[in-house]
C-alpha cells in the first residue's frame, strides 16, 4: 500500500510539472541534427552483443573492458584486443594484423580486401569491399556466461564441501542455496518426472535453473550483458532439453508418438506427423518464451528512459523514470520466474518422455 501511494504521488507530481517544461526547439544546425537521438539504435545497442564490455561514457571518455577478438581467416587465426578499434563501431578505424585489415561495423567485424584502406558501401549500406571472417571472439555475452559459470562453481563447490564435512544443515548463504536446490527437487523434478527417475535429471535441471536465474540477475546490472535475451543462448538451452527427450524417450513414449494404440489405422499417420512435430515444437517454445520475455523487459525499460530524449523534455522524466524503476523491480521477479518456468517445462517434457504407461 505504501509503495502504491508513493508511486501515485510521484506520477501526479510529474504530470503537474509537465506543462512547466517546454519542448526543445528543433531549429538546430545540420551538425546538431546529425546527432539527433535515435531510440532504436540505442535500444538495439544495449540489448545486443558486443566485442567490448561497455559500462558508461562515449568514445575516448567511456569505461569499457576490452575483450579478445579471435578471427579465423584464410591465412589462419588472427587475435587482438577489441580496444584496438578505439571504441569505433562505424567501420572508420582500421586495425592491421598479419598483413590484413579489419574494421568493426556495428559489432560485426569485416576484413577489407587487399589494397583497401577503408570500407565502402552500396546504396543499401552493405559493405562492397569487405567480407566477414569466422568470428570466435570472446564477446560480452560469452564473458558473462564465463562469469556465471564461475559463480555457479563457487557456490556449488562451497555447498558440496559443507555436506562432505558436516551432517547438519548449512547456515548463512549455503542454507539459502540449499533451499532453492530443494525447491527444484520437490516442486519441479519429483512432481514432473516422478520419484523413480528424477535423480538422473537433477544435475541438468539445477544447472539450467541457476544458470538462467544468475544470468538474468546479472543482466539487470548497469552495463551488463543480455545473455538470455540472445536467441543463440536460448536455442542452445532448448537443444539440451530436446536431446534429453530424444535420448531418454521410452518405448511407450515413441509408440504413443509414432503409432499410438487405440486409434483407427488410417488416422495414425496423420497423428504421427502432428505428434512428431510436437516433439520439436516443445523445446522451440522454450527458446522463444525465454528470449522474448527477457528481451521485452529490457526494451520496455530502455524505451521509458528514451522518452525523455525523444520528447526532449525534462518533465517527462518525472513519469518515465518512476515507471522504469517499477519495471526494473518487476524484472527481479521475472528473472526468477523465467528460470522456474524454463526448468519446470523442461522437467515436464522429460517426464512425458520417460513415463511408463500402464498396459491393460
Amino acid at each position: 500500500m505504501i509503495a502504491q501511494k508513493s508511486l501515485k504521488i510521484i506520477v501526479t507530481f510529474a504530470l503537474a510539472l509537465l506543462p512547466v517544461f517546454s519542448f526543445a526547439s528543433k531549429e538546430d544546425s545540420l551538425a546538431e541534427a546529425e546527432k539527433e537521438f535515435n531510440a532504436t539504435e540505442m535500444i538495439l545497442h544495449h540489448i545486443g552483443d558486443a566485442h567490448g564490455w561497455h559500462f558508461y561514457g562515449e568514445g575516448e571518455n567511456s569505461f569499457t573492458i576490452a575483450l579478445p577478438v579471435i578471427l579465423y581467416t584464410d591465412n589462419g587465426l588472427v587475435t587482438f584486443m577489441s580496444s584496438e578499434f578505439h571504441h569505433d563501431t562505424e567501420g572508420h578505424h582500421v586495425v592491421e594484423k598479419d598483413g590484413m585489415r579489419f574494421v568493426n561495423l556495428h559489432e560485426k567485424i569485416y576484413r577489407l580486401e587487399d589494397g583497401a584502406s577503408e570500407i565502402e558501401f552500396d546504396a543499401d549500406h552493405h559493405p562492397l569491399n569487405a567480407e566477414r571472417p569466422i568470428d570466435l571472439s570472446i564477446t560480452k555475452n560469452v564473458a558473462a556466461i564465463f562469469l556465471t559459470v564461475i559463480i555457479m562453481l563457487i557456490i556449488f563447490t562451497s555447498l558440496a564441501a559443507h555436506h562432505k564435512k558436516h551432517k547438519h544443515a548449512p547456515t548463512g548463504f549455503n542454507n539459502l542455496l540449499e533451499t532453492f536446490v530443494l525447491f527444484v527437487r520437490d516442486e519441479i523434478a519429483i512432481p514432473q518426472i516422478g520419484e523413480k527417475k528424477y535423480m538422473k535429471f537433477m544435475p541438468f535441471l539445477l544447472t539450467v535453473f541457476f544458470f538462467i536465474w544468475i544470468t538474468n540477475m546479472i543482466g539487470l546490472l548497469p552495463g551488463a550483458a543480455n545473455v538470455t535475451g540472445n536467441i543463440a543462448v536460448t536455442v542452445s538451452l532448448g537443444l539440451f532439453t530436446l536431446a534429453l527427450i530424444l535420448i531418454n524417450g521410452s518405448k511407450d513414449y515413441w509408440k504413443h508418438t509414432l503409432w499410438m494404440p487405440g486409434i483407427p489405422t488410417f488416422v495414425k499417420p496423420i497423428l504421427a506427423v502432428v505428434e512428431l512435430m510436437g516433439v520439436f515444437i516443445k523445446p522451440i517454445a522454450l527458446m522463444i518464451r525465454l528470449f522474448a520475455n527477457i528481451t521485452a523487459g529490457h526494451i520496455i525499460i530502455l524505451s521509458l528512459i528514451g522518452l525523455i530524449f525523444i520528447l526532449e523534455s525534462v518533465g517527462v522524466a518525472g513519469v518515465s523514470v518512476p515507471f522504469a524503476l517499477f519495471i526494473s523491480i518487476l524484472e527481479l521477479l521475472v528473472a526468477f520466474l523465467q528460470a522456474f518456468i524454463f526448468t519446470m517445462l523442461s522437467a515436464l517434457f522429460i517426464g512425458m518422455a520417460v513415463e511408463e504407461h500402464e498396459h491393460h
